[in-house]
C-alpha cells in the first residue's frame, strides 16, 4: 500500500507549499482577468522600467491550467529531495536554498538571453516578450538530477524517460503542447540547473543563502514601491529611484 497523500505532504513540505502558493495565485490570476502583461517577465519591463519583483511574480504565475498542471505534477516528483539522499544531499533547507538559486538565477540568465538577442542580434521582438510559469525552476531540478546519475524520471506523469534526456524532452514536449511556453526561459532553467549541479552555487551557506533571501526581498520591496504598486508609509522613492524614509520626495 502506498504512502498516504497527507504524510507525503508532510514530508515535502517546501514542495507542497510551492504547489499550493501556485495553484492559489493561478485561481486569483483568473477570477481577476490578469494576464501575461501584469505579473510576467519582459526586458522592458524589468530592465528598462526596473520592476525586478517582476523576476519572482512570473515565475510563481500561471495563465493556463495545463501548464499549472504540467509543472506541478512535475514539481512533485522532483521533490523526493527533501526526504530522499537521491543527490548526495537533502532536506528541505537544501530543497529551498536550491529552489531559490534556481528562481532568481534562470530569471537574470533569461534577462542575459534576451539583451542578446535584442542588442547583438537585433531581435527587437524579444524586448516585450513576457513569459510566466515555475518551468524554469522545474528544469532546473531536472537537469540537476540528470546530472547526478538518477536513472529514469516520470515525465509529466505520463511518460518514463532516461533522465540524461528528461529536460530537453520536456522542452521540446511543453513547447509542442503549450505552443506559447517561453523556449528561452527553459532553457535558462536548464543552464542554471547544470551550473548548480558542477558546484557553481555550493559556497551558498544558510548564512548566505539567508542573506540572498533578505537581498532579494529588499529588491523586490524597493521595485514594488518605486513603480507604484506598493505603498508604504515609511518609504517613498522619487523619480529617480532614490530612497526617502518618513516624509514623501517633493
Amino acid at each position: 500500500m502506498g504512502t498516504p497523500i497527507w504524510t507525503q505532504v508532510l514530508q515535502q513540505p517546501a514542495t507542497s507549499t510551492v504547489i499550493a502558493l501556485c495553484s492559489a495565485i493561478w485561481l486569483y490570476l483568473n477570477n481577476r482577468g490578469i494576464g501575461y502583461s501584469e505579473v510576467g517577465l519582459s526586458y522592458e519591463r524589468v530592465v528598462q522600467h526596473r520592476e525586478l519583483w517582476r523576476i519572482v511574480t512570473s515565475q510563481l504565475s500561471h495563465v493556463e491550467w495545463l501548464h499549472l498542471a504540467f509543472n506541478m505534477s512535475s514539481l512533485w516528483n522532483l521533490g523526493v529531495v527533501e526526504v530522499a539522499g537521491l543527490l548526495g544531499q537533502s532536506g528541505t533547507m537544501y530543497y529551498a536554498k536550491t529552489s531559490l538559486v534556481l528562481l532568481l538565477g534562470s530569471g537574470l540568465v533569461c534577462l542575459a538571453i534576451y539583451h542578446l538577442l535584442i542588442f547583438l542580434f537585433r531581435q527587437e521582438q524579444y524586448l516585450r516578450a513576457t513569459a510566466v510559469g515555475y518551468s524554469c525552476v522545474v528544469f532546473g531540478w531536472m537537469t540537476i538530477f540528470a546530472a547526478s546519475g538518477v536513472s529514469t524520471f516520470s515525465l509529466f506523469g505520463m511518460v518514463e524517460l532516461p533522465m540524461s534526456l528528461t529536460p530537453f524532452g520536456s522542452l521540446i514536449l511543453t513547447s509542442i503542447i503549450i505552443p506559447r511556453a517561453s523556449f528561452i526561459g527553459h532553457l535558462s532553467g536548464i543552464l542554471v540547473g547544470y551550473c548548480t549541479a558542477f558546484g557553481a552555487f555550493d559556497w551558498l551557506t544558510p548564512f548566505w543563502f539567508c542573506s540572498l533571501l533578505v537581498w532579494a526581498a529588499a529588491g523586490m520591496l524597493w521595485s514594488l514601491v518605486r513603480s507604484g504598486h506598493l505603498r508604504l508609509p515609511f518609504l517613498h522613492v522619487s523619480p529617480e529611484g532614490d530612497v526617502e524614509t518618513g516624509s514623501a520626495v517633493r
